[in-house]
């Protein structure tokens, strides 16, 4: 075969073990396994060293991330600390500058804090850590490209898995400049898969087809004979489509398996190519910096072959999120109690370090990107698929103890008022965060309290004696007290709660709208109270939200503007569930089923399910709020219900969307509607949403040939125009569905047809339609929380996102002496 240019090709073959928590085998021994893998690669520098195995010279290991490294380090003893330093310091050791690989679940303040311990490593040695590859994982919130860049690591492979997912830029091997919204710029190459040098056949005997498919039969291994044919296939293939280099990156593991161990045996192979091939391809084993430093040389020369891409890299794999909502619901939370804890107590004087990263840790391994066993869909009953999928889940759990913890540690220390006879009904609000917050305080106390306040209470500012309009609600074994409240950041403020003595009783009003059987349903244009709640629509001075039989929300009216907030085009009304099902044909085909969707994420043939408004019930009316239950019937759950409360001096309306699912086996999803985006009649009208703290635009603010159906938010999502805003937090449900919901062709980011797709915004609050990691069943007891706030205060994405972060941390509160 005859290259086209005088110049040798180079393949840069990065020898590495690709980090997989949970997939193949229980946490713990894949932790075992990557010690033991770093230990194993300095018994081969020995034995080069040695002169035992000169053959062997030239062998480079690169640790894909930095866990194993930490891992290695508590259990090395001071000899192998120092040989691995030396191997890092030589060049024979790479560094990577990822903790884990990740999904789109982890913050921004959680990610620079665990790639701050790679940067600090590196310094101790005296090695910065300038390149950091990823493998597996499909995309990068925007602002995770900016964490990187801020830890000094300037370079980024990636090595996407095309499993249900796609590469951006239209095509793979293309490096290009990744520009963050301040302007920096990431280099970074858009690699292949990481196990494609194991198909090429760089290690002798181990190849495959999983992504190369051709004719060879490797029913006997490949051979050398093999790997010649596909190595100078794929070089005159990349020449044939106009590759600008003549240089290419190329991952390998030592064994065909993730959690691979290194494997010396590839210098043979290297060796014997290179004295028959190296005047046309050379194969050099190499480090993240010793291949960078080829492309930054290059781009020096040749700028005019690396572009710059502007964006987010949204991530299709991200969908894992709705496979275990449950346990995403508590993590979110644990980071949100996280990022107080931090603030509350920023130089560590009452919550340790060590609980801190114990925190931290706990955090980052929930939200890698493995979901669980290989096998949970094809065996859910398999007593080790259950024991890894609560192994999984227990890293949220232990997170969130581990927030709490903190959280409670420092309140304590605050003087927290813990449960004792005589406290008086006192508490403290603050605000930790550098936004102002606008909310609802909810202090809770025990049910004896209410015999005490049952009959007239006030909420009063201590300090200047203002008294707060308040509300009451019987709890289960408690009361609640809520009242709005304004705090401007880091300001803190002490009310009190306080009896009043009982009014005197009347006998009779001549204004009763009650009649003798309790029931309130008229509709009294004079009636006094701030706000009505009817079974067909709730009326505040800033909405009015009605509602039919059947339809459900039909409309939502911002009363400042008479306009109604929910789209004209829509597909589904507010908050009407909708369900599909891909039933497969048999017990045994439940992988296969799921296989074939590709990048759907269900079958030509599903079965939808639309909710259908069947009860309304009104739950309580006060002077804070009032709320009204809409029951659904939809396909998939056995109850599903939205509890509607909106505010009496806030345009602002909560949605509690409760269920109960049932079990189902069969690939499922269900989407939740969310039709808002026509506050006002304006072409300036934009969708917001937070991607690891960057605000982007989906469809505008993203990478050409990216995912455009589904995106993973941080605190919600915002229709913002120049006059006013909408903005609807997310405290729970992280997925938000932009393309159809229906089986067809997707589309691409960039794809001129993407103009005609309106983009309907839904929640996608579950599904289970994976084939090997998801949890096969869905069924149970959920809540998920939407808040949503309007008005001209929101007129810019940062307002609206500061919005979303306000009503989704809450109010902190805690009782006082």
């Amino acid at each position: 075969m005859i290259m086209t240019a005088n110049k040798p090709w180079k393949i840069y073959a990065i020898h590495h073990s690709h980090t997989d928590v949970g997939y193949t085998e229980r946490q713990e021994k894949i932790q075992q396994y990557h010690v033991d893998f770093i230990r194993q690669a300095l018994h081969i520098f020995r034995e080069i060293e040695s002169g035992r195995r000169p053959e062997w010279k030239g062998f480079k290991w690169v640790c894909e991330t930095f866990w194993p490294i930490e891992s290695f380090l508590k259990k090395a003893s001071e000899q192998e600390k120092k040989e691995f330093e030396e191997a890092v310091r030589r060049g024979d050791i790479g560094l990577s500058g990822t903790y884990l690989n990740m999904s789109e679940l982890i913050g921004k303040e959680l990610l620079e804090s665990m790639i701050g311990r790679i940067r600090e490593y590196g310094e101790s040695i005296q090695v910065p850590v300038t390149s950091a590859m990823t493998a597996d994982i499909t995309g990068f919130s925007w602002g995770y490209g900016q964490v990187l860049l801020d830890a000094g690591i300037q370079n980024m492979i990636t090595c996407i898995h095309t499993h249900h997912s796609m590469f951006p830029l239209w095509k793979k091997q293309q490096p290009f400049w990744w520009e963050m919204p301040n302007g920096e710029r990431l280099l970074t190459w858009n690699g292949e898969h990481y196990v494609f040098g194991n198909d090429l056949g760089l290690v002798p005997g181990l190849g495959g087809k999983y992504t190369i498919k051709d004719e060879l039969d490797l029913s006997k291994g490949m051979t050398f004979e093999m790997a010649e044919i596909r190595i100078q296939r794929y070089v005159e293939r990349l020449e044939q489509d106009g590759y600008a280099f003549r240089f290419a990156p190329v991952m390998f593991s030592g064994l065909p398996t993730d959690n691979s161990s290194p494997n010396a045996v590839v210098m043979d192979f290297i060796r014997q190519w290179n004295e028959k091939h190296g005047d046309r391809i050379t194969i050099e084993l190499a480090t993240l910096d010793d291949f960078f430093a080829e492309v930054r040389e290059h781009a020096e020369n040749h700028p005019e072959d690396i572009p710059v891409h502007r964006g987010d890299w949204p991530d299709w794999w991200t969908d894992g999120v709705g496979s275990t909502p449950k346990h995403v619901q508590v993590y979110r939370e644990a980071q949100r109690v996280y990022q107080k804890v931090r603030r509350l107590d920023p130089n560590g004087e009452i919550v340790s370090a060590d609980a801190m990263k114990d925190m931290e840790y706990q955090l980052t391994l929930f939200a890698e990107h493995t979901w669980g066993y290989h096998s949970s869909v094809t065996e859910p009953w398999n007593p080790f698929v259950q024991e890894l999928g609560l192994r999984k889940e227990a890293f949220a759990a232990n997170a969130s103890t581990a927030a709490h913890r903190a959280l409670y540690d420092i309140l304590e220390h605050k003087g927290d008022a813990l449960l004792a006879p005589d406290r008086p009904m006192k508490f403290k609000m603050h605000n930790p965060f550098e936004y102002v917050q606008e909310d609802f305080a909810h202090f809770i106390m025990e049910g004896w309290h209410h015999d005490v306040i049952k009959n007239g209470f006030e909420v009063r500012d201590v300090n200047t004696g203002e008294v707060y309009t308040s509300q009451l609600r019987v709890a289960p074994r408690g009361v609640i007290v809520s009242i709005p409240v304004t705090l401007q950041p880091g300001e803190e403020k002490t009310i009190h709660i306080q009896a009043l003595a009982p009014g005197k009783p009347g006998t009779a009003y001549q204004n009763d709208v009650v009649g003798s059987d309790r029931m309130m349903d008229l509709d009294i244009s004079s009636d006094p109270r701030p706000f009505q709640v009817t079974s067909t629509y709730i009326d505040t001075p800033f909405v009015r939200i009605a509602w039919t039989k059947g339809a459900g929300i039909t409309s939502w009216i911002d009363k400042r503007t008479s306009k109604d907030m929910l789209r004209s085009d829509r597909n589904h009304n507010a908050f009407t569930p909708v369900y599909d099902i891909t039933r497969a044909p048999k017990v045994s085909d439940m992988y296969e089923v799921r296989r074939k969707m590709g990048r759907n994420r269900k079958g030509p043939d599903a079965e939808i399910s639309v909710g259908v408004l069947t009860n309304v019930e009104i739950v309580t009316q006060g002077d804070v709020y009032g709320t009204v239950q809409l029951t659904f019937e939809v396909a998939g759950c056995s109850h599903y219900s939205l509890f509607v409360t909106a505010y009496a001096n806030h345009p602002r309306v909560d949605v509690a969307v409760r269920m109960h699912k049932d079990s189902v086996w069969d690939p499922e999803n269900l989407y939740i509607s969310l039709p808002f985006g026509s506050l006002i009649t304006s072409e300036t009208e934009e969708l917001w949403i937070d991607k690891m703290d960057a605000l982007t635009r989906p469809r505008k603010d993203q990478l050409p040939g990216s995912l455009a159906d589904y995106y993973c938010l941080g605190e919600g999502a915002a229709y913002v125009t120049e006059q006013a805003g909408v903005a609807i937090a997310m405290p729970d449900t992280p997925l938000i569905q932009l393309g159809s919901l229906d089986h067809q062709f997707r589309l691409l980011n960039g794809d001129a047809k993407l103009a005609q797709d309106p983009g309907h915004l839904y929640s996608w609050a579950m599904n289970n339609y994976w084939e090997t990691n998801f949890t096969a069943t869905l069924g149970g007891f959920y809540e998920f929380r939407y808040l949503v706030a309007w008005g001209e205060q929101l007129s810019t994405p940062e307002a609206a996102m500061n919005a979303c972060r306000s009503m989704n941390a809450g109010i902190l509160a805690w009782r006082t002496w």
